[in-house]
């Protein structure tokens, strides 16, 4: 018996429709670690870490966490960072055990480049932790050491960069 051209497309495009469904259902775990800052500016080398941005990047980390799971392309997991003193963003891949650990397809390393109070930029990486390769990533330049720079930087990385097309 053959099914009318018609209804055999659109048996096509249902079951197509499940299979993207069900992977959506179920993504892959990303171990998120905390964003972490590299501040190379005059006041970083006089005061130290300002309690400000601190509290950016932890509102960063939320950011970040969300963005992915309404992607629907990961599911992320929280993973402390045990670094050795290291940072993970120079690390060389030092966060993958880690993300083994918390049974994770994917580590995802953050961090925010301080130059001045004019002048930074948000980092993002997410590599495969079986293979270590970098399956996204990129670089913001934001003006201006506010919440809302931070907040629209990654923002743009994310939307431009990181989450862009389908996977």
């Amino acid at each position: 018996m053959r099914l009318p051209q018609a209804l055999a497309t659109a048996l096509v495009l249902v079951s197509s429709l499940s299979a993207v469904h069900a992977v959506r259902a179920d993504p892959p775990r990303a171990a998120v670690f905390p964003f972490e800052l590299d501040d190379t500016s005059l006041q970083g080398a006089m005061n130290g870490q300002e309690t400000e941005d601190l509290a950016r990047l932890a509102r960063l980390d939320t950011q970040l966490r969300d963005a992915l799971a309404r992607s629907g392309r990961y599911a992320p997991v929280v993973v402390p960072a045990e670094s050795g003193g290291r940072t993970l963003w120079s690390c060389n891949g030092c966060e993958a055990e880690q993300a083994r650990k918390a049974d994770a397809r994917f580590a995802v390393v953050g961090w925010v480049q301080k130059v001045s109070n004019l002048i930074l930029n948000i980092n993002l990486v997410i590599r495969d932790v079986a293979t270590g390769e970098r399956v996204a990533g990129g670089s913001v330049d934001i003006r201006g050491d506010t919440d809302e720079s931070w907040t629209r930087g990654l923002s743009y990385l994310l939307r431009n960069r990181i989450l862009t097309g389908e996977r």
